[in-house]
């Protein structure tokens, strides 16, 4: 056996396989033969180096480790107490793909998000069957994964595959919502508006029953359709649905800086992880520049969603975006008199420049 020279970036060896006859593995990736084997978990095949790069960056490199004991057979596997510990680890597996594959989303890597994606499908399936409701969530990444690529023939062939596994789960689910949300979103990159439409009033729909009428989870629908509405020419209902997004995500931000001022010598921690983060303040900052740009601004409205945006940043530990969205918050506030944001955007103006202050090195 002949070991292949390690491949760049950091990943684990390749060697060609001499599998005796009926021992054949199949690629990680493309399910093709296999000739090269991981050196470090010695349980995953590809067929090329290219193929083991790919895997690596997108998914591997997290997850080699932990698929060994999954992979594995032992004894205590074929047990009843072995089945059940391995099936856990599966799951913490599944959610692992499924972070690193919205995270990788949320950076605009649509390669690199598809191989993880695509692990988060193969695992769900070996735990739930081919056919479950839970399929849909990896069907929805892989979707969304190839819209970025451009491949829309593979998004509504996924798409569809996730229609029918919901067809045939007649219980409610709150997958409905995600779902009617990424079909929205293939009508419109395909220009079916109306469609999209559509597919967005049902994603709100299903999402209100689910978190109610005023939940962050639902807000994302208002502001899809709403980005419809504006595409359509028809300003003013956008702008009214912009307001309502706003509005939520105020409520729910005031909240959270309510509960840190109660416990101010609490450790401030992150509200969301990095991928949630980065939705949020690319929905918040479209519709700052939308009111911005509008014919007759809204300086109420602007101080509002940038007064959203500074504190989004406030909890995710990065002061200099709060501080400049603080500043562009008040300073909108300012031009009307007595407006009752400009105490609070003040006070936490305030607030980010002494936390500042005290992690700068050298501060008591």
């Amino acid at each position: 056996m002949r070991a292949e020279p390690r491949v760049s970036g950091g990943t684990s060896e390749v060697v060609h396989l001499a599998l005796p006859k009926g021992t054949e593995k199949v690629c990680e990736l493309c399910q093709e033969p296999a000739r090269l084997q991981c050196t470090d978990c010695l349980v995953t095949f590809y067929c090329d180096a290219e193929h083991q790069q790919a895997d690596w960056v997108g998914i591997h490199e997290r997850i080699c480790q932990l698929l060994v004991p999954i992979r594995t057979p032992t004894v205590a596997s074929l047990q009843q107490a072995g089945r059940i510990e391995t099936k856990l680890k599966k799951v913490e597996l599944i959610e692992i793909c499924r972070s690193v594959a919205q995270c990788k989303l949320s950076e605009g890597k649509h390669q690199e998000a598809l191989h993880a994606a695509q692990s988060c499908l193969r695992l769900s399936i070996d735990i739930h069957g081919p056919s479950t409701v839970q399929l849909v969530p990896p069907y929805l990444l892989l979707a969304e994964a190839h819209m970025g690529l451009g491949n829309l023939a593979q998004v509504i062939e996924l798409l569809s595959q996730a229609e029918w596994v919901m067809l045939k789960s007649p219980e409610h689910s709150p997958v409905h919502h995600q779902l009617h949300r990424s079909l929205g979103r293939l009508h419109i990159v395909t220009g079916n508006l109306e469609a999209a439409l559509f597919n967005f009033a049902n994603d709100i729909y299903y999402a209100s029953e689910e978190y109610g009428l005023d939940s962050t989870d639902t807000c994302g629908g208002y502001f899809l359709i709403a980005g419809v509405f504006a595409k359509k020419g028809e300003l003013p209902v956008a702008r009214s649905l912009y307001s309502k997004v706003a509005q939520i995500w105020h409520c729910h931000f005031t909240k959270l800086l309510e509960t840190h001022a109660q416990n101010p010598d609490k450790v401030l921690e992150p509200s969301y992880d990095e991928a949630q983060r980065v939705e949020v303040h690319d929905m918040l900052k479209t519709m700052l520049e939308f009111e911005q740009n509008y014919s007759r601004k809204d300086s109420a409205q602007i101080a509002q969603v940038a007064h959203c945006l500074a504190m989004l940043w406030f909890f995710g530990g990065d002061f200099l975006k709060a501080l400049g969205f603080g500043s562009t918050a008040l300073q909108a506030s300012q031009l009307i008199p007595n407006h009752d944001l400009t105490d609070c955007i003040q006070g936490l103006l305030q607030l980010v420049q002494s936390l500042q202050t005290e992690s700068q090195p050298g501060s008591d």
